[in-house]
């Protein structure tokens, strides 16, 4: 079950000691709970930005993931893009970055992601599929939240790990800031290799991945920058995998049904069919998630496959252009 050399908390805690060794240079703030956990603040009171939303990136990748801000032109459009790229998607991107888990106590509630879901199994099916359990003595947990966390919250993930409150890291990243706009278009990946699992590939058969998608210019309400952020993986998301399967066959069907397109909700901005579902993420088809196009090679014939299209007019409308 479990891959002993690879740990993501491990490994994604080099890059949370940069975070907590230079507060300043990041835009965060680094706070010790009175339960003893390290909340690293990277927006609700801090300011962030486009550096601590990369090491976000890589952070919630498991530290098996790289993360680089370039300048893209999209069409006329001009748009700062993050590119991400692994050698171990599986584990990187379902085992660690994916927003598996909900994090529900009281009145307080948060999407949590990255390498702390390893050792809390959540959801246990995923990590069944992927083969992998992590066993590290600290857990490293990105909080999608415009809030700290009460002491029941950070009690419930400390148990759920099986980890002293001392030796747990929680980084809090509004989706209405850059860090957390930068940090969700970094998710693109992870979309593209969720929905080819969920279509029925052995998300272990990626041997490596890539993609890019813009960075959503921020908006102050919360249900707007979701929608922004979505869109941007929607409509203008691309990712490339190096996929070792023996049927060319099965691999085109896959590539035609993967990109967002496949979905009947898909053709209008993110907002609207958020609105349509009541504001409830889960109402919405799961079918839509997933990056604009998908590119995929097959390493064991040569072939290469595309689905999806670019759709800037949408994603242009929903930043307001």
């Amino acid at each position: 079950m479990s891959h002993p050399s690879l740990s993501v908390n491990q490994a994604s805690w080099q890059l949370v000691k940069k975070l907590c060794d230079a507060p300043e240079e990041y835009g965060v703030a680094v706070k010790e709970s009175e339960l003893g956990a390290t909340l690293i603040d990277a927006g609700v009171e801090a300011k962030g930005g486009f550096l601590a939303g990369r090491m976000i990136t890589e952070i919630c990748l498991g530290g098996y993931g790289r993360a680089d801000i370039f300048n893209r032109r999209y069409d006329d459009l001009e748009l700062l893009s993050i590119l991400v790229y692994t050698d171990h998607p599986a584990i990187a991107t379902l085992g660690s970055q994916f927003a598996g888990w909900r994090i529900k106590v009281g009145k307080y509630f948060a999407m949590g992601s990255g390498p702390a879901r390893a050792l809390a199994q959540k959801p246990h099916e995923l990590y069944e599929k992927i083969g992998y359990k992590d066993e590290a003595d600290l857990a490293v947990l990105v909080l999608e939240t415009d809030k700290y966390p009460p002491n029941e919250a950070i009690t419930y993930i400390s148990e759920e790990c099986n980890i002293p409150p001392e030796k747990l890291f929680l980084i809090l990243v509004p989706t209405t800031t850059i860090a957390g706009s930068t940090q969700i278009s970094g998710r693109v990946v992870e979309t593209g290799i969720h929905k080819l699992e969920k279509l029925g590939l052995d998300p272990k058969r990626i041997t490596h991945a890539c993609g890019y998608a813009p960075i959503a210019p921020v908006h102050p309400k919360f249900a707007e920058a979701m929608g922004r952020t979505n869109d941007a993986i929607l409509y203008t998301g691309v990712v490339h995998c190096i996929v070792s399967h023996t049927s060319d066959e099965t691999m085109r069907s896959l590539v035609e049904k993967a990109p967002s397109s496949a979905s009947e909700s898909h053709g209008q901005p993110f907002i609207e069919i958020f609105k349509k579902a009541n504001y409830d993420f889960y109402q919405i088809d799961p079918n839509l998630f997933a990056p604009a196009v998908l590119i995929v090679n097959n390493a064991e014939t040569g072939s290469t496959f595309r689905g999806g299209e670019i759709n800037l007019q949408i994603f242009k409308r929903s930043i307001g252009i």
